[in-house]
């Protein structure tokens, strides 16, 4: 956090800690949970707060589904993904696809645009809730 500009203190480095081990698109309220177990005094603005300067920082991306949940995941530079999710259980799967990302820059190229950055997500239903409702 120092090399970034921010403060550290014992609570701000459980929250990183517990954020840059997590795997996924969490939640506050999911990361909290997992903050807890290792200091059950840490609330809910501390995470907040947190992740909000990561975020600001460009050490963590705020990401939005469709299901008035802010999702927090880390900040790769050199890593691009794209998600699909499951409208039914909101379930998050992260893929790439180097013939999409090529047809993106041909579009964009033919229209006279330089790409600087995209967010793709594609909304469906997943195959395990496709199966429950069979």
């Amino acid at each position: 956090m120092e090399r970034h500009g921010l403060r550290s203190t014992s609570q701000r480095r459980i929250v990183t800690d517990v954020f840059f081990r997590s795997s996924g698109h969490l939640s506050i309220e999911e990361l909290l949970v997992l903050v807890r177990e290792r200091d059950p005094k840490i609330g809910y603005a501390t995470v907040y707060r947190t992740l909000k300067l990561l975020k600001e920082s460009g050490l963590a991306y705020e990401r939005h589904f469709g299901d008035g949940v802010s999702r927090y995941e880390i900040a790769v530079d050199d890593e691009h993904h794209d998600h699909l999710i499951c409208m039914e259980c909101g379930t998050i799967v992260e893929f790439e696809n180097e013939e999409i990302e090529r047809l993106q820059d041909e579009l964009a190229t033919r229209h006279g645009f330089k790409l600087k950055r995209h967010v793709h997500e594609l909304y469906g239903v997943c195959g395990s809730c496709r199966k429950r409702a069979s």
